[in-house]
């Protein structure tokens, strides 16, 4: 049974791996990159959100290790 506060990371993490996934098609297909400046931007909004992704984790571990040390 899911509690609302793991329903809204599951659906956060869906979001945001969404997300990633539409503007790396972007870059691969070159939509909305019209020079290396907002190609580079483009690229670090990617890691920024799979940085995201990664902290999101280690709160889970955080939060279980709380959990099971009481």
């Amino acid at each position: 049974m899911l509690t609302y506060q793991s329903f809204f990371e599951h659906e956060l993490k869906k979001l945001i791996q969404e997300t990633v996934e539409t503007r790396k098609e972007n870059l691969a297909l070159g939509n909305g990159t019209v020079d290396f400046a907002a190609y580079r931007h483009q690229v670090g909004f990617v890691a920024g959100l799979r940085h995201a992704l990664e902290l999101c984790e280690e709160a889970n571990r955080i939060c279980e290790q709380k959990e099971r040390s009481g």
